[in-house]
């Protein structure tokens, strides 16, 4: 029998709230997720969400979390989009709703949209670039362009940073490393 740790996915993520209705409507509304299943268990409402058919939950809101706390509880969650463009129309429709701390970067590897939820979590809209860079990066980028001009100026970026290679190049690598670490 191996002690070696299984292969992981990242699955779900759970918040207590304090206003389930507000951050249902947020959740929903404003970033496009399906409430899939409501229920109670013992006390605690709890509403999950997912975007994905075969997913039952990406997102469970439970409620119990007391009013005034912090909101530096949990560093982010982050979600990801499959395209440049993709992440353009959600800069557009985020703005929209001026949540508190937007804000626009570039990690190299990727084009990320910062802001707080309702409640003051702090969420991640973002997608891949096709470059890797040593990380960690985070370069203010004005999201108000089109793509081509993104592209472009991003890929001039990278290139005069550490690491650069492709994307799929580090992903080898990076495979490699954990199909050496799976030994049984």
């Amino acid at each position: 029998m191996s002690d070696a740790a299984p292969a992981l996915r990242f699955s779900h993520v759970g918040l207590f709230v304090v206003d389930m209705a507000r951050m249902v409507d947020f959740y929903s509304r404003v970033l496009g997720f399906t409430v899939t299943d409501r229920g109670r268990l013992g006390e605690a409402g709890l509403t999950f969400l997912s975007c994905e058919a075969r997913e039952h939950h990406q997102l469970v809101l439970v409620e119990g979390r007391p009013p005034g706390l912090p909101d530096r509880i949990v560093n982010q969650v982050s979600f990801r989009v499959d395209t440049l463009g993709a992440l353009l129309q959600f800069w557009r429709r985020i703005g929209r709703e001026a949540p508190r701390d937007l804000v626009a970067v570039t990690h190299g590897n990727a084009w990320s949209v910062y802001f707080r939820d309702p409640e003051g979590n702090r969420l991640e809209v973002f997608t891949d670039t096709p470059w890797h860079v040593t990380q960690p990066v985070r370069e203010p980028i004005d999201l108000d362009r089109d793509e081509a001009e993104i592209l472009a100026e991003t890929e001039a970026f990278c290139r005069a940073r550490p690491g650069f290679r492709p994307m799929a190049e580090w992903q080898r690598e990076v495979a490699a490393r954990i199909a050496g670490q799976l030994v049984e």
